[in-house]
């Protein structure tokens, strides 16, 4: 982990990139990371623009930690790496994609994902009703007549 200034303080981001970000009140923007050739969802961080910099140019995901005020990359403590891939903002600019390929655990209880522990609905089968709308043959939604 590196301990650095708290997000806000002026960056190596470029300053394209910056103007088109929307942060939070704290200066973050959510940062989701991805598993970039099956399209599992690993965690959930936060980065600055400082955090984003790094993450564009160190191949590495960096995030700001929320709770003990400093940046760290993901792998350096635990060995378990996140090498990007790629990087994309949502359609509003307030959230980041990060496609990685990640070695080991994501989450910091050793599990795959963050969300692998606590599934609130799993594999329902889709809405009540739902063969209705589909044209059974193609999948496609049926067109009303």
């Amino acid at each position: 982990m590196t301990s650095t200034p708290p997000p806000g303080t002026p960056s190596s981001l470029d300053p394209e990139i910056a103007a088109r970000l929307r942060r939070s009140a704290d200066g973050l923007v959510p940062a989701i990371a991805q598993q970039y050739d099956t399209g599992e969802v690993l965690m959930l961080g936060w980065m600055d623009d400082e955090a984003l910099h790094r993450t564009l140019t160190t191949g590495r995901c960096t995030y700001w930690s929320r709770s003990r005020r400093e940046y760290w990359v993901k792998g350096d403590t635990s060995g378990h790496f996140q090498w990007v891939r790629s990087v994309a903002l949502d359609c509003d600019a307030d959230t980041v994609l990060v496609k990685v390929d990640q070695v080991g655990a994501a989450c910091h209880t050793g599990d795959r994902t963050c969300f692998d522990a606590d599934v609130l609905l799993k594999d329902a089968g889709g809405a009540e009703g739902a063969a209705d709308t589909k044209d059974a043959d193609s999948g496609v939604p049926a067109v009303d007549q």
